[in-house]
């Protein structure tokens, strides 16, 4: 069986820096684990951008187009430190 649920990431309000959160749990997703849905790492979801939870117990797929949209510059997520 294959579980296709996931949730969309949310922009972390009134951060110094673009954050985005899980949209599950709330955890900071880490910028390295956010990718672009292509080639190798295609996920059958329409996404552009898919951020993997890392928080214990949650692992939850997310889908962080809309909340990259609201970021001035999206490149500056994949450019900070988390």
């Amino acid at each position: 069986m294959t579980d296709n649920t996931h949730y969309h990431a949310i922009l972390a309000q009134g951060s110094a820096l673009p954050t985005l959160l899980c949209g599950h749990c709330q955890s900071t997703l880490s910028r390295n684990r956010i990718f672009g849905n292509q080639g190798d790492n295609y996920l059958d979801i329409q996404c552009n951008t898919i951020g993997l939870c890392s928080a214990d117990d949650c692992g939850a797929v997310n889908c962080c187009d809309d909340a990259l949209a609201r970021v001035e510059n999206p490149e500056r997520v994949f450019g900070i430190a988390s």
